[in-house]
């Protein structure tokens, strides 16, 4: 059987309610405990540092790609399976997609919806066809549901474009897709 990644995108911040940070937790222990790889942006703090720390606890591979720009402000976790340090933001998020199966996205501010949206816009390209999950934790992606949504109806997108995405409530919820995806 061939290792699975999972490529996450998520806050370098904990955001301000709890749940956001017990989603990540038990993600990262749920990979692990799957036996498979979390690949993910290699910070150390915020929901990113939640994910790793909680794979690397549970005894899981780890795969960190961080632009050397970041190494200081993610504060760059050196302690992953594998550390990659690349030249560019646009680099990074390259490096990420093509070492991973699929993609989750947990909460997040603009980098984690950059990295969404360049995910989704090259899975309609055709650039890839890995499952893109968005774990909708206690509704925090109800208003880009909507805004998705409302791309589509209003002609800017192909309803395609919307069937790309997997919505999932939790950390359960997206190892039962991934399952799935994954088989």
């Amino acid at each position: 059987m061939t290792l699975k990644s999972v490529c996450v995108y998520c806050g370098s911040r904990p955001g301000a309610n709890p749940a956001y940070a017990e989603a990540a937790k038990a993600f990262g222990t749920a990979l692990a405990t799957e036996g498979w790889r979390l690949v993910y942006g290699a910070g150390d703090v915020g929901l990113m540092g939640e994910v790793a720390r909680a794979a690397q606890t549970a005894g899981g591979e780890t795969f960190g790609v961080i632009p050397v720009h970041l190494l200081q402000r993610e504060v760059g976790k050196r302690d992953l399976t594998r550390f990659v340090v690349t030249e560019t933001m646009h680099e990074r998020k390259k490096v990420m997609i093509m070492n991973a199966d699929a993609v989750v996205v947990l909460p997040g501010g603009p980098g984690s919806l950059d990295e969404l949206f360049e995910a989704l816009t090259w899975r309609q390209l055709g650039l890839h066809d890995k499952p893109i999950l968005v774990m909708n934790v206690e509704g925090y992606w109800d208003g880009l549901r909507a805004l998705v949504d409302r791309t589509v109806s209003d002609g800017f997108a192909e309803p395609s474009l919307a069937a790309y995405l997997t919505w999932v409530d939790g950390p359960d919820a997206a190892m039962a897709a991934l399952r799935d995806a994954l088989s």
